[in-house]
């Protein structure tokens, strides 16, 4: 731990700013090649960022005192996250992953629920990407999800995804320019647009005309569109920040790097040598720490605040549109009995539920799975990403609303909570878009010696949230390597698409080529005339 009298100046060879997943990733790759690098985190208790720990949750039941880590939410490791899976297998700190069994979508409309299986069917199906999600219909409950207004729509989502197949907005330079999701639906049946919504929400956790079309379009790149194993997924055994972060800041230290919790930086300074790094602690201590190369890691609204806050980045910094956030609500609800059909472990609601997604916390967590063994109870875990005015509401009423939720999807279980908790997460979910380059920040900054990194940052790699935050990291890494003279980390590629879904690319690229320069000839015709 840093400890420093008021104003005290101290030097390090690398600065970085932010313990979540990105700057502990950034610091790793950095210690291992022979640095020392200090990582400064405002939150006095937990590293991690959107992993990091929440307050425990105990209370009493059958005689015994049960205990079950707090934390931001459940998070799956993707398949295509290759990077951030090397570098935990790398230093033996991969846990047992619980592989994702299936994932079930829950339609409400009044007093009746529908549901169908659909994650299975996407990840095993026998149609090759990207007309994999056909699978969907050799289930025979998801034709019962279905109206015939659903079906007159099916048209226009498959040209819709066609076309999410052809751009690559991470990649390229103003794609879906100011659209949103809600732009992207148009046409479509309301229950096609809750399904879609439904998927899209859990990424990007927003109303649909402010989700914007281009995080939109990623996200179905990335995760399914491409490969039908993108979709493939596990748990961590238990809470990340037990599973992953507190290996990963054990193994920093014991390659010499050091996390300091309680260090909120408040201004940012450049010098003739490098940066000038101002930091508050709680006890009301300051103290001013300088480095040749300083990486900013912490969450797109803190990093705007803090570039916005410091003179030598204000002006630059009132240009960028870094990626907004959304506030969440994660709803924890134990019951003194099981669902009578065990069904799916995960899965989306849509229709007029307040709840966004749920996971059957006792099939996944080694901690309540013992409670489950031990008790024949369940426990559930639930978000919910607003609207705003609903995550406005009291926890009680958040509560009363879930717990309804949940007794429309499980009737059995009506009457038999035992145990409710409320987690509220500030806006730091990353609300990803594209746009102009100049308006985002990248890796590397318009401020030499200062470089980003973080699931907000822009760069044309295709990863988003975990695997975007580890890439980022690598690359902060190796532009401080470079910098230095020291040899850089490779990156792994993102899995190639899948032969079919690569020819339906290639075409639906041609097709938008075509169209532009038809678009331009018109143009030129009409100046003509």
């Amino acid at each position: 731990m840093v400890e420093e009298t008021s104003m005290t100046t101290t030097s390090h060879d690398t600065i970085i700013v932010g313990a979540g997943l990105a700057g502990l990733t950034a610091a790793l790759h950095l210690a291992e090649r022979g640095l020392r690098p200090l990582v400064l985190e405002a939150d006095p208790q937990y590293a991690g960022g959107r992993l990091k720990a929440g307050p425990e949750i105990a209370f009493e039941h059958a005689g015994q005192t049960w205990r079950f880590g707090g934390e931001h939410g459940v998070h799956g490791v993707w398949s295509p996250y290759r990077n951030l899976q090397a570098m935990l297998v790398r230093h033996r700190i991969r846990p047992v992953l619980v592989p994702a069994q299936e994932e079930a979508w829950l339609l409400a409309h009044g007093s009746r629920v529908r549901r169908a299986d659909i994650g299975s069917a996407i990840r095993n199906s026998w149609v090759p990407a990207p007309f994999h999600y056909l699978g969907m219909f050799a289930r025979p409950r998801f034709w019962t999800m279905l109206s015939v207004r659903n079906f007159a729509s099916l048209f226009r989502v498959v040209v819709t995804l066609l076309a999410a197949l052809s751009i690559d907005p991470l990649a390229e330079d103003q794609p879906l320019y100011g659209m949103t999701l809600t732009d992207v639906c148009k046409g479509w049946s309301p229950d096609m647009t809750s399904l879609f919504t439904g998927l899209s929400r859990n990424a990007l956790p927003a109303t649909p005309d402010q989700i914007p079309a281009s995080g939109f379009f990623a996200f179905l790149r990335f995760y399914t569109l491409r490969r039908r194993d993108a979709w493939a997924f596990s748990y961590f055994p238990t809470d990340s920040a037990r599973a992953l972060v507190a290996p990963l800041v054990r193994v920093l230290e014991d390659h010499g790097g050091q996390v300091t919790l309680g260090a909120r930086v408040t201004h940012l300074a450049q010098t003739a040598v490098g940066w000038q790094v101002t930091v508050n602690t709680d006890d009301g201590a300051s103290y001013v720490l300088t480095t040749p190369q300083l990486i900013l890691a912490t969450d797109a609204p803190a990093a705007e605040t803090l570039l916005r806050a410091s003179p030598d980045t204000a002006s630059p910094a009132e240009g960028l549109r870094l990626p907004g956030g959304w506030p969440s609500a994660v709803i924890r609800l134990w019951f003194t009995r099981a669902p009578e059909r065990p069904g799916a472990e995960a899965g989306l609601f849509s229709g007029d539920f307040i709840l966004d997604n749920f996971f059957w916390l006792h099939r996944i967590y080694d901690d309540y799975i013992r409670w489950g063994r031990a008790t024949g109870g369940s426990a559930l875990e639930a978000h919910v990403y607003g609207p705003p005015e609903l995550l406005a509401q009291p926890d009680a009423a958040l509560l009363a609303h879930a717990i309804t939720d949940v007794a429309r999807a499980w009737p059995e279980l009506k009457g038999s909570v035992l145990r409710a908790a409320v987690t509220r997460n500030d806006a730091t979910h990353t609300l990803l878009h594209a746009g102009r380059p100049e308006e985002h920040l990248g890796v590397v900054t318009p401020w030499p010696g200062l470089f980003c990194c973080g699931d907000w940052v822009r760069d044309s790699n295709p990863a988003m949230f975990m695997e975007r935050a580890c890439v980022t990291g690598i690359k902060a890494a190796n532009a401080v390597l470079d910098a230095r003279g020291l040899p850089i980390w490779p990156l792994l590629a993102a899995p190639r698409p899948e032969m079919l879904a690569w020819a339906v690319e290639m075409e639906m690229r041609g097709v938008r080529e075509r169209l532009k320069a038809r678009r331009g000839r018109r143009i030129v015709i009409r100046r003509k005339r």
